[in-house]
């Protein structure tokens, strides 16, 4: 489906700046949402809980949120309507706790403030989210954020391979529209300008960006914003297609039948650089990225199994059959199954873990 583009609903509060947990309540109560519910997640209802409820100002009534690690569609909906009726409904901590927060703002049709403590995938920003329907991890649509905030000094605290995961999340982009426009070629289709615009430039600005240090305030703010910047694009363009193709499809895929899963952005990285060969299409660039970035180096050191992955590529076009990107051809999945036996990186990435030692 295609936003008819008369009526966007972008972040109105986009505050990437360090310091920006500290004004929060005040733009809050700025837009007059004086009643405020926040779910945290285990680390940050550890780390963060106490600090951001004490800094409520007088005027603003704020309550945690209990969240239970729900995952399920139906006992986020349950849920939604438990609890009380919020002027807004925040989410911190990580994809899952923000994927629960959207989704139940979205139910209560209630505005959505995110506040990631890592940039490990996009899921911050965009407009979907990921959640157990009838026991298989499904993308659904849920409530595009209303606030995003994100303060580097709480991000630069994010364990290296999260930062890695954001960057290989984010990398897909490339792919994603490359799969986006072939879908249009070919006429199963269309693809709206300005938010494949915003998806590239997205991606294009973060790989201008220094890369030497990845916990610098330039490369954490510039991988927040570029993330960001692609998830307001699949509200734009009405689905996940501007940052979402074949590379997305194979993730899924493998945390549907893989026996230990990685992290999304970890997943979608290395396959964003398997259908950049397919694609034959910027697979140097990426290169460089995760060269620069040390992903290709973090992801060697992980247990990747070979036979997972050449079954999940099989099967990869049942995740949206509904869409005919690359891997919904056969000449195209032999191809990429080719690739993952011959290319030097991926056999230097899927190597057996005796060789690692």
């Amino acid at each position: 489906m295609m936003n008819d583009g008369l009526s966007i609903p972008i972040p109105d509060i986009m505050d990437i700046e360090p310091g920006s947990l500290a004004s929060f309540y005040t733009k809050l109560k700025a837009r007059g949402m004086t009643k405020v519910g926040i779910l945290f997640d285990e680390f940050a209802d550890e780390h963060y809980r106490s600090r951001l409820l004490a800094a409520a100002p007088d005027g603003v009534d704020v309550e945690a949120v209990k969240y239970r690690n729900e995952q399920s569609i139906h006992d986020l909906i349950s849920r939604a309507f438990e609890i009380d009726r919020y002027d807004a409904i925040c989410a911190m901590g990580g994809g899952a706790v923000i994927d629960a927060g959207k989704y139940i703002a979205f139910s209560r049709r209630t505005p959505f403030i995110s506040i990631p403590i890592s940039p490990s995938n996009d899921g911050f920003a965009s407009s979907n989210c990921s959640l157990y329907v009838d026991g298989k991890k499904t993308t659904v649509p849920a409530r595009v954020p209303y606030g995003i905030v994100a303060d580097p000094a709480i991000i630069e605290t994010a364990p290296r391979p999260l930062v890695l995961a954001g960057v290989g999340d984010l990398m897909s982009n490339i792919t994603a529209l490359y799969d986006w426009e072939y879908e249009a070629e070919i006429g199963a289709a269309t693809v709206h300008a300005f938010a494949s615009m915003l998806s590239k430039k997205a991606v294009n600005s973060f790989i201008r960006t220094p890369m030497d240090d990845l916990y610098s305030e330039v490369f954490l703010k510039e991988l927040i914003s570029s993330l960001a910047m692609g998830g307001v694009s699949t509200v734009i363009s009405g689905n996940s297609s501007p940052i979402s193709g074949a590379e997305h499809m194979i993730s899924h895929a493998l945390d549907r039948t893989a026996n230990k899963p990685q992290m999304h952005g970890v997943q979608v990285g290395i396959a964003s650089y398997l259908m950049a060969l397919v694609h034959e299409h910027r697979a140097e660039r990426m290169v460089k990225v995760f060269e620069r970035t040390g992903f290709f180096d973090y992801v060697q050191t992980l247990p990747l199994n070979r036979d997972e992955w050449l079954y999940a590529i099989e099967i990869a076009p049942e995740m949206k059959p509904k869409r005919h990107t690359y891997l919904h051809e056969e000449r195209h999945r032999n191809r990429a199954k080719e690739l993952l036996h011959t290319d030097p990186v991926l056999n230097r990435i899927f190597a057996e873990p005796s060789a690692l030692e």
